[in-house]
């Protein structure tokens, strides 16, 4: 059967809604996207989570040579069934060494199993959906606390059995369903689906790779880690099966905030019986997960996981199939295909601030009078600025001092690239309450609003009305002591206005 293509189903998008110049194009669900999300089978998950149970453990210093146990065993399987989706799909293995540490014994070489769908039109912007596919069952006193990155600290408190179905052969079962269903469709970005190993044991597996891509300058725009999304059943016997939550690294507006935020609004539009609990802090207490060695690159990165986690079952040989929910992480996995492919489909985010030059303000500001903010650089200013030049705060009062004036820029837009949306919300709300469409323009003012007691974003739609991550405008890093944070760059005077 040949594959359907994203241009046959763009045209029948586009057909059913007209876009009219300075209309916002209509908020609704996109076909091709719904049917990405319609196609994901419970029993393709469950088959999947019992395949990687059937391996009998997958801890980093099991088996790597037998063909049906140990770690070994699954990374192979994973290959393969990730080659048997598509020709399409450009399938490796990234290797490492785990090093001798007080967690590993003695030098091991592990492999994080990757596979990227290339991208028709931003190839070169990736868009990226992981798991973690080893597996640890500890031998614990009573009492001793369980964390996802804190393995044991010897081999010798290692069981022999560990099959890890919730934590986390349900994550690796959503990104192999993924990449099944989505490696038969073309995007504007390009997609990786990633099973990373040695998780249990540090995060290792992830760390490799975020070091890597951010050394090789990849421009990653959104990494959705899956970590336990199997249980719906808590220890306590408590279920929240139509929850699911997602955790975000600060401050407020980081890119992780917003990738949080994206990823509620599109996941609850497409899967409306779930709810996303967007959780404002790293991770939960004492725990960790891959997407943390993103942040720590300055990745923006989110970790998709349970309510109802069972810590009775997480890391020991009672994490089974039995004791796990296929249904609920068929549930999750058709909210990460509905974010995952949006994102895949829709316009970069335009760029609102970047990193003020040192020194006096070049020729995007001019110096303000003491007390006073730097006016908005004029359109000739920006269209001229040399290529990566600098700019400061794209958010100003404009010319009266008491309106907000944005401006923002896109670099190389798409061809289908419609306009943009402003975003405001109070600065204690977790959500957007206020848009304003303002058409394909990269300036734009809005009379008599303050900008100290409102966020204020700007996100790219295109002509299909896929809409990008929102670009937040936020207060610039502070300067040294001796320095103005009005955002000009000048020194601080004596009439300077305290």
């Amino acid at each position: 059967m040949p594959f359907p293509r994203y241009e046959c189903l763009l045209l029948l998008t586009v057909s059913c809604v007209s876009l009219a110049p300075g209309q916002p194009p209509v908020t609704r669900l996109n076909p091709a996207i719904k049917q990405i999300v319609d196609a994901v089978s419970e029993d393709r998950l469950g088959a999947t989570m019992k395949r990687l149970e059937a391996f009998g453990t997958r801890y980093v210093l099991s088996e790597q040579d037998s063909p049906t146990h140990g770690i070994g065993a699954a990374q192979r399987w994973i290959f393969d069934e990730f080659k048997s989706y598509s020709p399409r799909l450009q399938v490796s293995l990234d290797k490492f060494t785990a090093k001798k540490s007080q967690r590993i014994v003695h030098d091991t070489d592990l492999a994080n199993v990757v596979a990227v769908l290339p991208g028709t039109i931003d190839a070169e912007r990736f868009v990226v959906i992981s798991s973690h596919y080893d597996s640890i069952a500890a031998r614990r006193g009573p009492g001793t606390p369980r964390t996802d990155d804190e393995g044991p600290r010897t081999p010798q408190e290692v069981e022999p059995v560990a099959p890890g179905v919730s934590d986390n052969a349900s994550g690796v079962a959503a990104v192999l369903e993924l990449a099944r269903i989505m490696s038969q469709y073309e995007f504007d970005k390009s997609v990786v689906f990633i099973a990373f190993s040695a998780e249990e044991v540090g995060l290792l597996g992830s760390q490799a790779y975020a070091a890597k891509a951010k050394q090789e300058k990849l421009e990653i725009e959104a990494v959705l880690n899956n970590d336990i999304i199997g249980n719906d059943v808590a220890g306590n016997g408590r279920s929240a099966n139509n929850r699911v939550r997602v955790f975000s690294e600060g401050p407020e507006d980081s890119p992780s905030r917003s990738l949080a935020r994206y990823t509620k609004e599109i996941a609850e539009r497409y899967v409306p019986s779930m709810t996303v609990d967007l959780i404002f802090r790293r991770d939960r207490f004492g725990r960790g997960g891959d997407h943390t060695s993103f942040n720590r690159e300055g990745f923006a990165a989110v970790r998709l996981t349970t309510p109802s986690e069972n810590y009775a079952n997480q890391h020991t040989a009672t994490d089974t199939l039995a004791n796990a929910s296929v249904p609920y992480t068929a549930r999750v996995a058709r909210m990460n295909a509905a974010v995952l492919a949006s994102l895949a489909l829709a316009p970069k985010p335009p760029i609102v601030m970047r990193p003020r030059p040192p020194g006096p303000p070049t020729n995007g500001t001019s110096t303000p009078a003491p007390g006073s903010s730097p006016s908005p650089a004029p359109p000739e200013a920006v269209s001229q600025r040399p290529a990566g030049r600098p700019m400061g705060p794209g958010l100003t009062r404009g010319k009266s001092g008491y309106d907000a004036a944005l401006r923002w820029e896109m670099p190389k837009p798409e061809p289908d690239l419609a306009g943009y949306a402003i975003v405001i919300r109070a600065t204690t709300a977790p959500l957007w309450e206020r848009e304003i469409y303002v058409g394909n323009v990269t300036e734009y003012t809005i009379p008599d609003l303050s900008i100290d007691d409102v966020v204020i974003g700007v996100k790219a739609i295109d002509k299909d009305g896929n809409q990008s991550l929102v670009a937040a405008y936020d207060l610039p890093a502070p300067l040294s002591p001796a320095r103005r944070d009005d955002g000009t760059g000048a020194p601080r005077t004596p009439t300077d206005r305290q």
